[in-house]
């Protein structure tokens, strides 16, 4: 059995208020996908959106010195919103409850499709989606966004910044760095890619907005993104 795990980030999901045309593009491609490959089993792992952005913003405008573990429960508790709603939206599917706890020794994967959101403080959705992949046998994570590549710089700051199509760990993590903060904003998070980089790992950053890409991608074809790998 094939397991691919998807990390489907918050910008996706709600990027100020759900997207319920995307999610339903989504579901229709996953449905057909599914149907035509048998063999195959999917993780997906929700990020916070809008309301984790919303909620930490209020805490730190009335407390600017507001703890850093507070800061990132509010954004998991977002994911935990988010991730019920893509089980809801799939439905016979996805028969197992939301995954809260990668680690946990009484995980159950019934049918089809499982899905996760947040675990605890100190990363993001990315690393729970790494622990996830090691605990089913998956190699490849793929983590939809909104942005097509990873970048060598943040294009909204330096003009100079240029798309990167692949790229190893080790270029990676010196780009990243190694320290997570709540609201960091990293194509892939530090501790995620430390962990998958020392399982010997690929991870695929693409634009989960555009359904097709993410088709090909699932189905091995040519695909619009960054190969992050050895």
């Amino acid at each position: 059995m094939k397991l691919t795990v998807l990390s489907v980030g918050g910008s996706i999901i709600s990027p100020d208020k759900v997207d319920y045309i995307f999610l339903s593009a989504f579901r229709d491609m996953i449905l057909s996908h599914l149907a035509s490959h048998e063999d195959e089993k999917l993780i997906f792992v929700a990020g916070g959106g809008a309301p984790a952005r919303v909620y930490q913003d209020a805490l730190r405008r009335i407390r600017p010195d507001a703890e850093a573990e507070m800061q990132d429960w509010l954004g998991i508790k977002a994911t935990h919103l988010n991730a019920m709603l893509l089980k809801a939206v799939f439905g016979a599917l996805c028969p197992s409850d939301v995954v809260t706890d990668p680690t946990d020794p009484d995980l159950e994967f019934n049918g089809r499709i499982l899905v996760a959101g947040g675990w605890k403080p100190g990363f993001s959705t990315d690393t729970d989606a790494v622990y996830l992949a090691k605990r089913f046998g998956g190699k490849t994570v793929i983590n939809l966004s909104n942005i097509k590549k990873v970048y060598t710089d943040d294009p909204r700051k330096n003009p100079d910044a240029t798309p990167i199509d692949s790229i190893s760990w080790h270029d990676f993590r010196k780009m990243v760095g190694d320290e997570w903060n709540p609201g960091l904003n990293a194509p892939f998070d530090p501790i995620a890619s430390r962990i998958a980089d020392e399982s010997g790992m690929t991870v695929i950053a693409a634009d989960g907005r555009n359904i097709e890409n993410t088709r090909a991608i699932l189905e091995g074809k040519p695909y619009e993104g960054t190969t992050i790998g050895a």
